[in-house]
């Protein structure tokens, strides 16, 4: 029905698009082509897309990649149009009446796959539109994907049940959220039982010459069939298949974070981040002098943080709270959860709250960008007694730091802001760092706009409140994280900070 829904919004809105391209041109005395020729428009573009594969079944889309295969594909069918009317020798200059199609259609076509998808996640958060789905496995990955699946109505999957020979692994029995519904020698009663319409093979103990059998019977009885590969920590969105014979062979992509891809990224940065605060200056005084006026104490608000390498920098803020008082609750970090929102107490003044819902207290970080401490986009960077601890926790934490710290990131636009779990934000992380490209930069650019209009934090907080103080050790100019698959030669930071300068507000920000 998704795929229906998405194919309906594309033809409709292509149809409509050209129609109304046709009656722009009309009315400006183009020539007219014959509207049989004109009428395949709309058909061409929707044909066009289904050989581009814009029609099979997707676990995770985005607004930017669906744009700009519309726009090749409303593109390639202006061209194919004015072939075929070549070919056909009609008579008349019909150029500028295309172009003036082409232009609408690909105006329009965004249009109608966005009201698509808006429609797809309304159905979806609704639980409608969820395809149910067997996972074939039964260990930790197995369950984490069962866990992902269930939390995140987006991907449009309902896991309904483990297949596996075995029982689950003793490690994620007590907490994986479905059950299991047969063996991989049973599949085809556990697809008629469960009414699955997906099989995704995650990790298990079964042969392989059993999974192998599992999955042509899944294909068989229409299934879509997913794999996780095995060694799923190294391969990204640029990987290549090669063939030697019939024998697939995965070449791998790298990311050099000392690249000049990196330099050029620096370079951008620094130049949009100026260009940035030098057209919002009168907004920054503005928040400067209401911070000011709000309640004692300094402007800024100036945390140690980890970026790049391990490096401790101070990152900056516009001070949103009160000077602590000593019957103020302390706060203490909670298992599997980053720190952030708001710590122990509420201490936010009024115009803290405003900029803390809004992000605008994160403005002054634009000077971070400008110093060279941080990045635009990329990791979330930590406080340095809480990177020692997750570094020892997490794994594959420590490898976020092979790049500087952003000021947004593919964690943070994806909803992982605040108090929210440290692994999912690790996963996103070295997922950004394995894909980087400037174009995933703008990307996520452009999808923390409708972020931040979705705010972490409430203008009133009635969480509850832990009574326990957070680790306060000195501060270090450099932490120490342990990457275990990326190793980048000791570096010492370009420039010296009192702890002076941070430690009487180290609880203010």
């Amino acid at each position: 029905m998704g795929l229906a829904i998405t194919f309906a919004a594309d033809l409709t809105s292509a149809s409509a698009a050209s129609a109304i391209g046709l009656s722009l041109a009309h009315n400006a005395g183009l020539p007219m082509p014959p509207l049989w020729m004109m009428a395949c428009y709309a058909p061409l573009v929707v044909v066009i897309l289904a050989a581009r594969a814009s029609y099979r079944p997707k676990l995770h889309d985005t607004l930017i990649g669906e744009f700009m295969s519309v726009q090749a594909a409303a593109a390639l069918a202006a061209m194919l149009l004015l072939a075929g009317m070549a070919f056909a020798d009609i008579a008349g200059d019909l150029g500028d009446t295309v172009a003036q199609v082409w232009l609408t259609t690909a105006m329009g076509l965004p249009i109608g796959r966005l009201f698509a998808v808006v429609v797809q996640r309304a159905l979806r958060r609704n639980q409608v539109l969820q395809s149910p789905t067997l996972i074939m496995g039964n260990g930790e990955i197995a369950c984490h994907l069962a866990k992902r699946f269930r939390d995140n109505p987006r991907y449009g999957i309902r896991p309904v049940g483990l297949v596996d020979a075995d029982a689950p692994w003793a490690a994620s029995a007590g907490d994986c959220p479905i059950p299991a519904v047969g063996t991989p020698a049973t599949i085809a009663d556990a697809i008629r039982a469960t009414g699955a319409e997906a099989l995704v093979v995650a990790f298990s103990r079964t042969r392989d010459k059993d999974l192998v059998s599992a999955m042509k019977t899944a294909r068989l009885a229409g299934l879509t069939v997913w794999i996780v590969p095995r060694m799923f920590d190294t391969i990204g969105q640029r990987c290549r298949m090669d063939y030697v014979g019939g024998l697939p062979v995965m070449t791998l992509s790298s990311t050099n974070p000392r690249s000049w891809q990196f330099t050029t990224k620096h370079i951008s940065d620094r130049v949009i981040a100026t260009a940035v605060l030098t057209v919002i200056s009168p907004l920054f005084l503005f928040l400067m002098a209401a911070v000011r006026l709000s309640s004692p104490g300094p402007i800024f608000f100036r945390q140690p943080r980890v970026g790049r390498d391990g490096i401790v920098f101070d990152c900056l803020k516009f001070r949103s709270m009160r000077m602590p008082r000593p019957r103020d609750t302390a706060f203490v970090v909670h298992d599997g959860r980053a720190p952030g929102g708001v710590e122990g107490a509420d201490r936010r003044t009024r115009i803290g709250k405003l900029m803390r819902v809004s992000s605008l207290d994160e403005l002054p970080q634009l000077l971070n960008v400008i110093r060279g401490d941080m990045s635009l986009v990329g990791p979330r960077p930590e406080r340095p007694e809480y990177v020692e601890r997750f570094d020892s926790q997490i794994r594959r934490y420590g490898e976020r730091h092979r790049v500087k710290a952003g000021m947004t990131g593919w964690a943070q636009v994806h909803g992982l802001r605040g108090q929210t779990s440290i692994d999912d934000r690790v996963e996103w992380d070295n997922f950004y760092i394995e894909n980087w490209s400037l174009a995933l930069d703008l990307q996520i650019l452009l999808m923390t706009i409708p972020a931040v209009l979705r705010p972490s934090e409430k203008l009133s907080y009635t969480g509850p409140i832990s009574r326990c103080q957070a680790p306060q050790e000195p501060r270090p100019s450099r932490v120490t994280v342990h990457r275990r698959l990326y190793r980048t030669p000791s570096v010492q930071s370009s420039r010296s900070r009192s702890d002076a300068r941070a430690t009487p507000f180290a609880a203010t920000g």
